[in-house]
């Protein structure tokens, strides 16, 4: 008789996924929220050890991300904004300085004429952020027409704490319940899977998002302590592409030497923030990312780069930022299905197997 189960199961796996896709528009929030509970629950359950009720726990940790939320919002947007705009209103100053002193050095150097005019870079810069502007404006003017999409906007806002409060409270519950579903003979490598996939992802999420926020911190302030007029927008973005190996140090420190070359014209000021930046890289390599990731996501760094590709060129954006969590729970999945693959295998034909290699010469 044929065994049908293998069959139901990927029909069942299937429908499940047609259904997500259906549902996708609606899912955003509760993707959000499910992912600030996972983050949030292991300091939830560190108070519960200590004591103290889940439901205050819960309220503490929930605080916290609002805190985080604010500070983001009042104090660390308006900062950049005020860093970019101040930037930006330099630029014609600093094209006129690479027009009629950098350039005209560099050519009495080298002894060339580069023929490069400037005042072209210049006005195509002016045009472009006025194009910029009435994008924005266009952009202002739909959101504020289409009453339906503001509306699906402040819901979603809305329902992104809602869903993590709840699933903070009931975390533990609904993970009870899963293995529940899990057949009995079934349950105790669900649950090492399970086991090993948080490892993998705690790892991975907690440990890389403290990473990137203590070299943003480190950055932003080393800069600022040099003088950068971008210190806290290249911090900041350096410290989150810092995921990537090697590309938020090559992208932060090419920035911020063009930057600070523009500013202070002195070739000095360059050092100090090289010293900036080597000291950051130093800090991640020996320290922060040893002692916060750790060594148990295993991926090689040709392995993460393929993975971040791959990841932005299936899905953009935002399978840039998943495609490194992504590719060390496959790892981790991948070994689990040869296990099991093995196992199935007839003892005898594994030691068929293992005998016949030991015979090869």
């Amino acid at each position: 008789m044929t065994d049908t189960r293998p069959i139901f199961q990927f029909a069942l796996i299937a429908v499940g996924g047609w259904v997500l896709y259906l549902l996708a528009p609606i899912l955003t929030p509760f993707l959000v929220g499910a992912l600030l509970s996972y983050l949030g629950n292991p300091a939830v359950s560190r108070l519960v050890r200590w004591h103290i009720p889940r439901l205050l726990a819960v309220v503490l940790v929930f605080l916290l991300f609002v805190l985080i939320v604010i500070v983001v919002l009042f104090f660390l947007i308006p900062a950049l904004q005020t860093q970019i705009i101040a930037f930006t209103a330099k630029v014609p100053t600093y094209l006129d300085w690479l027009q009629h002193t950098a350039l005209p050095q560099l050519q009495s150097q080298i002894g060339i004429d580069l023929g490069i005019d400037l005042a072209v870079l210049r006005q195509a810069l002016i045009d472009h952020w006025r194009d910029v502007g009435q994008w924005v404006r266009s952009f202002f003017v739909y959101i504020t027409q289409s009453g339906l999409s503001v509306v699906g906007w402040v819901v979603n806002l809305l329902l992104i704490p809602v869903v993590t409060f709840y699933l903070l409270l009931d975390w533990d519950n609904l993970l009870a319940r899963i293995l529940e579903l899990v057949p009995i003979r079934r349950r105790a490598r669900v649950a090492k899977l399970a086991r090993e996939t948080d490892e993998v992802l705690g790892s991975f999420l907690r440990g890389q998002l403290s990473v990137m926020t203590a070299l943003a911190t480190l950055y932003a302030v080393g800069l600022t302590l040099v003088g950068l007029d971008l210190a806290l927008p290249i911090g900041v973005l350096t410290g989150l592409v810092s995921f990537i190996p090697y590309l938020g140090f090559i992208s932060g420190v090419t920035s911020a030497l063009i930057a600070g070359y523009l500013q202070f014209h002195d070739v000095t000021m360059l050092v100090w923030i090289g010293v900036v930046f080597l000291t950051g890289q130093f800090l991640e390599s020996l320290w922060l990312t040893p002692r916060l990731v750790g060594n148990r996501i295993g991926l090689h760094p040709v392995a993460v780069i393929f993975s971040v590709m791959a990841g932005g060129q299936l899905f953009g954006f935002t399978g840039v930022l998943l495609a490194l969590p992504t590719a060390a729970v496959l790892k981790v999945w991948l070994r689990h299905i040869r296990e099991f693959y093995v196992e199935q295998v007839p003892r005898h034909v594994r030691n068929k197997n293992r005998h016949h290699k030991r015979r090869e010469p």
